[in-house]
């Protein structure tokens, strides 16, 4: 017995017309690419377990911002890695800790060309590795951090940047930076919340870039959202964006694809994904074994989160992508 040709088939018949009626399509625009800059080097250092991924010294952080600048990427986020680290994690809102600095340095250089984002959290800078600074039982003094969220947010945006990025999720982080932000002359300054952070396994390579260790072995699992859950990742995205957060991030992409799309039915603002190191390492390692061809699987994954209705994705793929793109 003969069929006739679907319809859908007939539309997939060559490149140009699959193009024609793609439903979601990944553009250099919808990219933000992560910088980890480390105090104390004068040169690039390749994070092994993050191939293609450097350590920056503040110098080597620039010349990456003008490359991903020059080649059409719209945006970074900034993570300082500094030399000395206190049980308050002080060198985050040091005026002249890492951070602020390598800000400063690639805003001078690039100025509105690309939007500069800084992660907002204290765990690269506290001694416990912890996202906040720990009460006399060892626990994370929720409100006692917020306090000092609001310093690292004053600081960064005096440095200049454009959008800071809290990652920690504290009960009413978002509140307090925004109300600090706007009390002191930066209302102009956005929050791209980390709103559906869960404590999730693929952040090891992460840990390794940033040189984080948390104490005793232990975990954020009393501040993170449990992977097992969906229900309560709405409710921290809705009180964010009561709070002001003007982006709402989930974290991990492609493992919580669901949230995404949970997330983009219920919200009108815009929806970053974190598209995370343990997602780029495994495609890396499958790449290096011959297995896979990572370009092809990382464009693929970056489409998905698209399609599932993110606005913009943090990958450590664009400037890898970027010249097929």
């Amino acid at each position: 017995m003969s069929y006739p040709i679907q319809r859908h088939r007939r539309l997939r018949r060559s490149g140009a017309l699959r193009r024609l009626v793609s439903e979601s399509n990944l553009r250099l625009d919808d990219l933000i690419t992560p910088i980890f800059v480390r105090e104390g080097i004068d040169r690039p250092v390749e994070i092994s377990s993050l191939p293609g991924v450097y350590q920056h010294s503040v110098a080597s952080a620039v010349e990456f911002a003008k490359e991903i600048t020059a080649q059409g990427l719209p945006g970074i986020i900034l993570f300082g890695v500094p030399e000395v680290k206190d049980e308050l994690g002080s060198a985050a809102w040091d005026p002249d800790g890492i951070a602020q600095v390598a800000i400063s340095e690639i805003k001078a250089a690039v100025g509105d060309e690309l939007v500069v984002m800084a992660d907002l959290c204290l765990d690269e800078y506290t001694l416990s590795g912890h996202c906040g600074v720990l009460d006399s039982r060892g626990d994370v003094d929720n409100d006692a951090t917020l306090d000092l969220y609001v310093k690292v947010a004053l600081a960064q945006a005096q440095a200049g940047v454009d959008m800071v990025g809290p990652s920690g999720m504290m009960d009413g982080q978002v509140g307090a930076i925004r109300s600090g932000l706007d009390q002191n002359g930066f209302q102009t300054t956005g929050i791209m919340a980390y709103s559906a952070k869960y404590a999730s396994s693929l952040y090891g390579p992460f840990r390794d870039a940033v040189d984080v260790t948390i104490a005793n072995g232990g975990d954020r699992k009393t501040y993170q959202q449990d992977y097992r859950n969906s229900k309560e990742s709405l409710s921290e995205i809705l009180a964010d964006i009561a709070q002001g957060a003007d982006i709402i991030m989930v974290k991990p992409a492609m493992t919580y694809l669901d949230i995404i799309a949970m997330a983009a039915r219920h919200v009108t603002v815009p929806i970053a994904a974190y598209h995370v190191s343990g997602e780029y390492a495994m495609i890396k390692a499958a790449e290096a074994n011959g297995w896979i061809d990572g370009t092809a699987v990382a464009i693929e994954q970056l489409t998905a989160i698209k399609r599932a209705g993110a606005s913009m994705v943090l990958t450590y793929f664009g400037p890898f992508v970027a010249d097929y793109l």
